[in-house]
């Protein structure tokens, strides 16, 4: 019983639900670039608060396209004080009231939870997926935003005609910041699902969260990494640049890519796309 009770007052663990990507009010051509990189979007979703989306849906968690259509940029004008790119690191919440405890651990108060839903047709008719979201302080980066998401309707998310890819990609296997102190870049997410979260490796650090890996890189760590495709940071600033995506097969990702006419480069097992290409973002695939 004092196991069970203990258990209760536990925070939720670290799992990446999803990803976004900031493009503004160019909805579709993000839509176009992200097709030519071989992933199989959604129709077209418009929140209640006025934002819209496309969204590319994996096995476990997703990359969300954020934006805006015509006319409707000052119905929540909060969300595009970033540049585009990536933008949102966003975490599974099964439970609103332990992600309250992460954000107590941290010492962060967070904002007021937010409900809002946004329509889905299917074959059986049109539904809302409905969500809550629980958005936390930006500590540690300068530019996106994190919270916890609670899906109140996952059925209408993680549907199976959408889990399909011709790039082959099952999940989002890689998160990266880039910043001057790697350590602090991550220092928030420590605070909520550790202690003891964070990793060392060569400098840099990093943590596990569910089938994602999130890893904060300095600025040499990215050049040596990424090369000419790294999307470094402004001189002071930490930030969030890049994505991996495991797919289960190099070569049939090798194959949408070029049949989407995306260039890339193949080294160490990965095949890597740079941000031109990508909306500031970038990607690297591996197996």
């Amino acid at each position: 019983m004092i196991d069970a009770e203990q258990g209760h007052q536990r925070g939720l663990p670290a799992e990446l639900d999803h990803v976004i990507v900031l493009v503004h009010g160019e909805l579709d051509e993000a839509a176009a670039a992200y097709q030519a990189l071989g992933f199989h979007l959604t129709p077209r979703g418009h929140h209640s608060l006025g934002s819209s989306n496309n969204l590319a849906i994996f096995k476990n968690n997703y990359l969300e396209l954020l934006g805006y259509e015509p006319g409707k940029k000052q119905q929540r004008p909060e969300q595009w004080h970033d540049p585009k790119g990536l933008s949102g690191i966003v975490w599974r919440c099964p439970d609103p009231a332990r992600a309250q405890l992460n954000a107590e651990h941290a010492g962060v108060t967070p904002e007021t939870p937010l409900d809002f839903v946004r329509p889905v047709e299917t074959d059986a008719g049109t539904f809302d997926a409905a969500f809550t979201v629980l958005h936390l302080p930006k500590l540690g980066f300068d530019y996106g935003r994190t919270f916890f998401c609670h899906h109140k309707t996952p059925e209408l998310v993680w549907r199976p005609e959408w889990q399909s890819h011709p790039n082959g990609v099952q999940n989002i296997s890689e998160f990266v910041f880039c910043g001057d102190d790697p350590q602090a870049a991550l220092g928030l997410f420590e605070g909520m699902f550790g202690p003891g979260l964070l990793q060392e490796i060569s400098g840099s650090y990093g943590f596990d969260a569910a089938e994602a890996r999130v890893i904060a890189l300095t600025r040499e760590a990215a050049q040596q990494r990424y090369g000419a495709d790294a999307p470094l940071p402004e001189a002071g600033k930490t930030q969030m640049i890049g994505l991996g995506f495991k797919t289960a097969s190099l070569a049939q990702t090798d194959q949408a890519l070029q049949a989407g006419g995306v260039p890339f480069t193949a080294s160490d097992g990965r095949l890597r796309v740079g941000p031109a290409h990508s909306f500031g973002v970038v990607i690297e695939f591996s197996e």
